[in-house]
C-alpha cells in the first residue's frame, strides 16, 4: 500500500549530538525542508526553537506550531499530533540530539503515521549508537541496542551477565546508553561484572571535538580508566572470537 498523496509527509530529521553548528554536521538539504515546513513534533519547544533558528535563520518563528512530544505527553494528545498531516501539511519529527525514533519517543508517532497511511521520509544524520558501532571493531552483522540496563544494581548484574553469555553464544555485540551523569557508575558496574577478556568500547562525545572512542579487554580497562562524568556516552562489548 502506498502513502495518499493528499496527505503531507512525515520528516524525521535528525540534530546534532552537541552544542556543534547543525550546519557542520547535517546535510545542507535539510535547511530547505526546515524552511518550508511549519508544524514540529519536538522533545523540547525552547531547544527546537533554537534549533530551527540555526538551520533555518530567516524562518519566522512566529509562524511555526510546536507539539511536544516528551514523557510528560498524554498518548490522547500523541493521536492527535498528526492531524497536520491529514490535512495535507507535512511535518518535522525532530528530538533534542540524535535520529528520532532510535532510542527516542518519536517511534511513537512514525507508527502513527503509518498507521494512518502518512509518507514517512527518514533523513541522514549522526546516530551516537551506530556511530560507536562503526568504531568498535565489532561485529557489524550481528548486534544488539539494549537501552538502558535497570538501576538496581541486583537487577543490572544480572542483566549484565545475560547480554555477556548473549555475546558469548552468538558473537553479537550488545550496545548500552546511560544518562551522562551515571556514565562512570555505568562503566564501573561493566568492569565489576564482565569476564576480563570481554572486549568492551567506550565511545563518548561522540562527533564532539572531545570524542573519545576506544576499544580493548575489561582487564586492561582496569588499569587505565576514563573519567566520563556527565559525558554522553555509548558501551558495547563482545567476546572476541577472532582471538581465540
Amino acid at each position: 500500500m502506498t502513502a495518499s498523496n493528499t496527505m503531507g509527509t512525515l520528516f524525521l530529521i535528525p540534530t546534532p549530538l552537541g552544542n556543534q553548528s547543525p550546519i557542520e554536521i547535517l546535510p545542507f538539504y535539510i535547511r530547505k525542508i526546515m524552511e518550508e515546513i511549519n508544524y514540529f513534533i519536538v522533545e523540547n519547544e525552547k531547544e527546537a526553537r533554537r534549533f530551527i533558528k540555526k538551520i533555518a535563520p530567516n524562518k519566522n518563528l512566529e509562524s511555526i506550531e510546536l507539539f511536544p512530544l516528551n514523557k510528560f505527553t498524554a498518548q490522547i494528545e500523541i493521536e492527535e499530533y498528526l492531524e497536520p498531516c491529514k490535512m495535507g501539511n507535512s511535518m518535522g519529527l525532530f528530538s533534542d540530539a540524535g535520529c528520532p525514533g532510535i532510542a527516542d519517543p518519536g517511534a511513537a508517532i512514525v507508527r502513527l503515521a503509518h498507521r494512518y497511511n502518512i509518507r514517512v521520509k527518514p533523513m541522514v544524520g549522526p546516530s551516537s549508537i551506530l556511530l560507536a558501532m562503526m568504531a568498535s571493531g565489532m561485529n557489524g552483522q550481528q548486534f544488539a541496542f539494549n537501552g538502558y540496563l535497570p538501576v538496581d544494581k541486583t537487577a543490572r548484574k544480572k542483566k549484565i551477565k545475560h547480554f555477556e553469555n548473549t555475546a558469548l553464544k552468538t558473537d553479537q555485540a550488545q550496545l548500552f546508553i546511560e544518562t551522562p551523569y551515571r556514565s562512570n557508575q555505568l562503566f564501573e558496574d561493566l568492569l565489576k561484572n564482565l569476564r576480563p577478556d570481554t572486549r568492551l568500547c567506550v565511545a563518548c562525545d561522540l562527533t564532539l571535538e572531545t570524542e573519545w572512542i576506544y576499544t580493548q579487554p575489561v582487564s586492561a580497562w582496569k588499569k587505565n580508566k576514563p573519567e566520563l562524568d556527565r559525558r554522553p556516552t555509548v558501551f558495547a562489548f563482545d567476546c572476541d572470537f577472532l582471538s581465540k
